[in-house]
């Protein structure tokens, strides 16, 4: 490759696969990523690790299964001190090292303390709120006046409000391209939307057939377009890499849409793992092309790396280059075989491990769904392919010995058959 692109990824919290007009949502505009759509790849089956937020933002961040950095369970509240280990080799530090000048906008939610923000982890700038705006984080910091809205690591405001994030991180990204446009960029772009407590701007509101949280989406819609725009009128777009995409599923009881699937956040249906992920890259990155291939969030590290033409500092990554998938060389396809997930939050751990179509939620009775014809998670085929429950069950254990060194078979639960 002639030019290292630099690159921008946008990650929103808690968006559903059928949030978006170019997948199938009716009720929300979205004309600028419908654009980027037919200007790039949308992905159908593009997977997080778990759907929670630490534990998505872990894997996203290093390659690596929650499990393998200590933080498979559990979202890090305000007063926690642990998080992504300063030992962990993290996507700023990987393209810091290969000279990109990077930059952190938005939820962190890896690590409160010093040592653990983003500007330890190889971010050069930092500029957002590193927690929720959910009430359990924001009663923490009402004696102080609020949640604090950060710039490195002094606070620029208290409080933190939800209805100015979306316009607030956009204009800062703005920023953030044209000082940097003379030379490669990583820019991380960490939404806080739709998370609850969900809130738009002025201008949006009332927008949208689905109410206040349509508002929202075709706010991070207009904020993508915004971004868009300036790389093109900048002269930038045939060389930046953007990947849109989010952590996890939609909220259970929210007007988010997973489209088709089952589930939603805090499930291992595909509802709360397969998510919306749209690549655009003009001249590189295919136009219009839907991808059905199997990949996820892990492998969006040794990805870069390898756009980047930096080592990813390979230590047990989970994750997988698959940037000639990406760029559609001839008859590439995604190296990606197997999935593990595990969401473990207020004394409940549901896990699920995928091969190929095959998926198999485990538990006191495993249940076996075939995603290539029953994407909804309906039939269970346990009783019908025994031969592919005992092989998923034998990789299950396998990557469970793998992350935990052989400790701990929590006996998984069931999951509510309503959800």
């Amino acid at each position: 490759m002639a030019e290292r692109p630099s690159i921008i990824l946008i990650n929103c919290d808690d968006l559903g696969y059928g949030d978006l007009g170019c997948y199938g949502a009716k009720d929300i505009r979205t004309p600028h990523l419908d654009r980027m759509a037919a200007e790039g790849t949308r992905f159908t089956d593009f997977s997080v690790t778990s759907a929670l937020c630490t534990p998505s933002r872990a894997a996203l961040m290093t390659g690596k299964y929650p499990g393998r950095v200590g933080l498979a369970t559990d979202v890090l509240r305000p007063d926690a001190t642990n998080g992504l280990a300063g030992s962990e080799t993290t996507l700023a530090e990987v393209l810091k090292t290969a000279g990109y000048a990077t930059g952190c906008i938005g939820k962190w939610h890896l690590g409160f303390v010093r040592g653990l923000r983003p500007m330890d982890q190889g971010f050069e700038s930092y500029y957002g709120v590193l927690h929720n705006l959910d009430h359990w984080e924001t009663k923490h910091f009402e004696p102080d006046g609020g949640m604090p809205l950060l710039r490195g690591d002094a606070v620029e405001k208290r409080p933190a409000v939800p209805a100015e994030m979306t316009g607030l991180y956009t204009a800062e990204a703005l920023k953030f391209i044209e000082a940097n446009r003379a030379r490669p960029f990583f820019l991380y772009l960490s939404h806080a939307m739709p998370h609850l407590p969900f809130d738009a701007s002025a201008k949006f509101k009332g927008r949208s057939p689905r109410g206040l949280y349509g508002d929202v989406v075709e706010e991070l819609d207009d904020s993508t377009g915004q971004i868009l725009g300036q790389l093109r009128a900048l002269g930038l777009a045939e060389r930046t890499l953007v990947i849109f995409t989010s952590d996890n599923g939609p909220e259970r009881n929210t007007p988010g849409s997973a489209g088709p699937l089952r589930g939603t956040k805090h499930t291992v249906y595909e509802g709360g793992l397969r998510v919306p992920c749209i690549a655009w890259w003009p001249g590189r990155v295919p136009a219009g092309r839907v991808c059905d291939e199997f990949v996820s969030t892990l492998d969006l590290l040794p990805t870069f790396a390898g756009l980047a033409k930096s080592e990813p500092m390979r230590r047990n990554l989970d994750g997988f280059d698959i940037s000639p998938l990406l760029l559609g060389k001839k008859e590439a396809h995604s190296p990606r075989r197997t999935l593990y997930s595990l969401y473990g939050y207020a004394k409940n751990r549901f896990e699920s491990m995928r091969e190929g179509h095959w998926k198999l939620h485990l538990g006191a009775a495993p249940k076996l769904y075939d995603l290539r014809a029953d994407l909804g998670e309906t039939t269970d085929l346990a009783a019908q392919r025994p031969e592919v429950v005992q092989r998923l069950l034998k990789l299950a254990d396998e990557t469970r010995d793998d992350l935990a060194g052989g400790r701990g078979r929590d006996q998984p639960k069931e999951q509510d058959p309503s959800k």
